[in-house]
């Protein structure tokens, strides 16, 4: 079955892939705003990790009754409800004239990037055949990937430290960053396939999220036994390690940059130079799949990953900091779709939404306890210290696959993969 075609017209994809795009370059543009108009108020190092950790407080506590939620219903209202709080979060925060509300704000802000977040990967998951998956995530977190270049250089551009500007200007980039998320909604009609009849069963073979999931086939899967399912703790890890580094990139770089003497503009060209490099990975990520494995990718990428954070905490010049960036971003875009791949394909039936909230909410722990640990180090180690902890972290990551945490069944081209497609085909004819 070709790509697009198991949705809503062939489209859906394209159209997901374009809201997470408005979404996320939302988030990536509130997120350096964030951290400067927080410096204009007068917060030092710790504060900005506080901030940068509240973010991920109210998903953590939120993503797996989501999560749950989702598997025994509809996806596509979360879409919506995500981009009325990203607004609202970031609107407000650029009002806010106190450190506590604007972290409070950035708290509304996280929690609706995972309402988006977890609606738009159980439709990916659910309107996915097996063996598109790996293709359909990685295409799917494109969109991320095109926010995150964009957000930091509109940032960067509307940001001025001259003249006392900052407080001015980050508040003026904080409601740009609300227009902008309110933009994804143009795209989000029709985005899911409605769910068969209750007379109608899911073929086993499809590993798609049961949308007609009920409370009693739920409540079989707990969230101890997913956790204990071989595949899925190693990829909620690795999910971990790579966006703490891409979140903390994006709050401390801005940091660095204050100590260095790098321009806002500049700091948000690199931080976008990383999310093109992003993007370049994910678009050939199926024949690096191909050639050497899941499995060596993942290490592979953690590996250099980490070493190159660890190389940003050096005094090094703006155009060495651009081509260890660029390097990094490609290294970091391996890790999110093909956690994504490895959860989704591990947990049980009717259980995969909330495996992937599970995910998620190990994403919003590092996300809540990386700041926190970054803050912590840069104001007793400087600035660029956050960089070897995210250095260590990464090469933990790079070991925890090298074990054989990852299953790789059903990858692309395997008979397993063509078996369970064609499951899914059949049922999709039926």
């Amino acid at each position: 079955m070709r790509h697009g075609s198991s949705g809503p017209g062939r489209t859906w994809l394209l159209r997901l892939v374009i809201a997470f795009g408005f979404a996320q370059g939302a988030v990536s543009m509130a997120r350096p705003a964030v951290s400067y108009r927080a410096l204009s108020l007068g917060a030092d190092e710790r504060a900005i990790g506080v901030i940068a950790g509240v973010y991920a407080l109210l998903p953590l506590f939120a993503a797996v009754p989501l999560g749950r939620r989702t598997d025994h219903g509809r996806c596509a209202p979360l879409l919506p409800a995500g981009v009325v709080l990203i607004a609202g979060g970031c609107a407000l925060s650029g009002a806010a004239n106190s450190l506590t509300a604007m972290a409070a704000w950035s708290g509304v802000m996280g929690l609706g990037h995972l309402c988006f977040v977890i609606g738009a990967q159980s439709i990916v998951a659910r309107q996915s055949a097996p063996a598109e998956q790996d293709r359909n995530f990685g295409h799917f977190t494109i969109g991320a990937s095109l926010g995150q270049l964009v957000g930091p250089i509109a940032a960067g551009l509307l940001i001025s430290e001259q003249d006392g500007a900052m407080a001015r200007t980050s508040a003026l980039a904080l409601t740009a960053a609300a227009a902008v998320a309110a933009v994804a909604c143009t795209s989000l009609w029709r985005i899911e396939h409605r769910a068969p009849s209750s007379g109608t069963g899911r073929d086993q073979g499809a590993v798609g999220v049961s949308p007609c999931s009920s409370e009693a086939e739920n409540s079989g899967n707990p969230v101890r036994r997913i956790l204990r399912t071989r595949g899925v703790p190693a990829g909620i890890l690795i999910s971990l390690a790579v966006l703490s580094a891409t979140d903390i990139l994006t709050a401390y770089l801005p940091v660095v940059g204050e100590h260095r003497g790098i321009a806002p503009a500049t700091v948000g060209l690199l931080l976008s130079l990383r999310a093109a490099a992003t993007i370049a990975c994910r678009l050939v990520m199926t024949p690096m799949i191909r050639l050497i494995g899941r499995t060596a990718l993942l290490v592979a990428t953690c590996l250099v990953g980490g070493l190159l954070c660890a190389g940003i905490a050096l005094p090094v010049p703006v155009w060495g900091l651009a081509l260890m960036l660029a390097a990094l971003g490609f290294c970091l875009g391996v890790g999110q779709p093909l956690s994504m791949t490895t959860v989704v394909q591990a947990a049980p039936d009717g259980a995969r939404s909330t495996a992937l909230a599970l995910r998620l909410t190990g994403n919003r722990l590092g996300q809540v306890a990386a700041p926190a640990s970054a803050g912590l180090v840069a104001g007793v180690a400087g600035a660029a210290a956050p960089f070897l902890m995210l250095g260590v972290l990464l090469m933990g990551a790079a070991g925890l696959a090298t074990r054989g945490g990852l299953r790789s069944q059903r990858t692309i081209g395997t008979p397993g993969a063509k078996h369970a497609q064609k499951a899914h085909a059949q049922h999709r004819a039926g």
